[in-house]
């Protein structure tokens, strides 16, 4: 895939290696020449310097053929316009933006831009390493509105169906790890003593969960 960053700070660089190293196609664009120049010397990857939001730059960065765009720059305003251009103007299928104020998280949604916003994420992943859980969060989606949440099922469910720990719209059961396998488990399918859980829930009904696995 050929995907355009705009943004060569820690993050930016962090995920142009990544990608890089994955095998896609990478155009670093930051005002910042020695930034660019930097990011050019320690892997392969191509570099453009100039501001993001002008669609000349974009034009240059090759946008008209990119599969995906990240917009991670400092500032939520420069992100949101430049997500926008590539998303609307551009027609690029994948688009993301960083945000650093959750608060502004609904407002980009309904303007059409994905964003992601690591504030709550590492919220509630401090909370979680700070205080004593038999729920350990794997995987943070969204705006860390919804967790993928690992779990050793205490003894006294064993015999009971999965569905009976799953709430609609809140809890969810993904998978099973039963014997060193993990398989996707059916709303029939009965738990076993030792079972692992892995379960999608709503942050704000972690305490439900909690309840209905006997954990509190």
């Amino acid at each position: 895939m050929n995907i355009i960053i705009v943004g060569c700070g820690r993050i930016g660089a962090g995920l142009a290696r990544t990608l890089s190293l994955r095998g896609h196609a990478i155009t670093m664009v930051d005002h910042d020449q020695a930034a660019v120049e930097q990011l050019e010397q320690s892997f392969r990857v191509q570099t453009l310097v100039g501001a993001g939001f002008d669609k000349a730059v974009l034009l240059k960065a090759g946008i008209e053929h990119a599969d995906g765009l990240a917009a991670v720059t400092n500032s939520d305003e420069t992100n949101v316009v430049i997500a926008r251009l590539a998303r609307i103007f551009f027609k690029v299928p994948k688009v993301v933006a960083r945000l650093c104020d959750p608060h502004k998280a609904d407002l980009y949604h309904r303007l059409g831009v994905q964003v992601v916003s690591p504030v709550p994420w590492v919220i509630n992943r401090f909370a979680d390493l700070l205080s004593y859980s038999e729920l350990d969060a794997i995987v943070s989606l969204g705006d860390g509105e919804v967790e993928i949440v690992e779990a050793r099922l205490p003894a006294l469910l064993a015999g009971r169906k999965v569905s009976s720990i799953a709430v609609a719209g809140e809890v969810q059961v993904v998978a099973l790890s039963r014997g060193g396998t993990t398989f996707l488990a059916s709303p029939e399918t009965l738990i076993q003593k030792d079972d692992t859980v892995h379960i999608a829930v709503l942050t704000a009904s972690t305490e439900r969960l909690r309840a209905l696995l006997a954990l509190t």
